[in-house]
């Protein structure tokens, strides 16, 4: 995260900077729904890999176009796909999800219009979800026969709990915003009117704190989740311990007594 601006453009996605320190990433297939191909995978990998040299403290992800976040995968390029072509495919899809998921600054995704398929299961790669009222959830495999292999049987139980992720999952039933808010999937509702500026306006308060706190205690977060109590704590001392030493650390306790905002750096 040392070089700022890198040039970034992509077939299948925009690339903007609305803010300091915050890339806001758009799936730019309007005219397909947004929808996911073999090329989106790999514009996804290419941005999740030049984006660490980049100087982001936050990333939004959403869609272009009012009707949609993302369809999921395009069912018109995987027609007469071979079987070792899916898995090919899908095995590129595999490696986003987990770049995704490992990567290492806050990722907000703010959920636009549809997010069904591929695209409700990138939603729940991100570290949490801002939705438009109008935005509708699904995770529809079942219903293709195959099954949420993005995430999905995972990161659904974990977010609203197994018996509610088994329901949503084995009938491939489409939810609401607001159901996915209650059940705990979202984070907060917004007029569709709204949904970029208020997940912006969050993005800008993360990325104005110190940015290898942010870090460190999502990796904590992260890590700590699937372990024991004392475990995690032991998790979470370490990434404390790597802070004392960090120059940002000296900075914040000086600006807090000299009453001025922190100017952090990252170090």
């Amino acid at each position: 995260m040392t070089a700022a601006n890198t040039k970034m453009e992509f077939e299948t996605l925009a690339v903007s900077r609305p803010a300091p320190f915050v890339i806001q990433l758009a799936f730019n297939r309007p005219a397909a729904m947004n929808a996911i191909n073999t090329q989106t995978g790999r514009d996804l990998l290419a941005f999740l890999h030049a984006v660490k040299e980049e100087a982001v403290r936050a990333i939004i992800l959403t869609g272009t176009g009012p009707r949609a976040f993302s369809a999921g995968g395009d069912l018109k390029e995987r027609h007469g796909m071979s079987d070792a072509a899916w898995l090919a495919q899908h095995a590129l899809f595999e490696d986003v999800t987990f770049r995704l998921l490992e990567c290492a600054v806050p990722v907000i995704a703010a959920v636009n219009g549809v997010a069904f398929g591929g695209g409700c299961e990138l939603a729940l790669c991100c570290d949490f979800i801002y939705a438009a009222a109008s935005a509708r959830f699904a995770l529809t495999e079942t219903r293709l026969g195959i099954m949420p292999g993005g995430g999905g049987t995972q990161n659904l139980p974990r977010a609203v709990g197994m018996r509610r992720a088994k329901e949503l999952i084995f009938s491939a039933t489409p939810f609401s915003a607001e159901q996915a808010e209650r059940w705990g999937m979202v984070n907060r509702v917004c007029p569709d009117e709204t949904l970029l500026a208020d997940t912006l306006e969050l993005a800008g308060r993360i990325a104005a704190n110190a940015p290898l706190s942010v870090i460190q205690a999502k990796k904590s977060i992260n890590a700590g989740a699937g372990t024991d109590l004392r475990t995690a704590l032991l998790i979470e001392i370490e990434a404390y311990n790597r802070l004392v030493l960090s120059q940002d650390r000296h900075e914040g306790v000086r600006a807090f007594n000299e009453k001025r905002p922190a100017d952090f750096k990252g170090v």
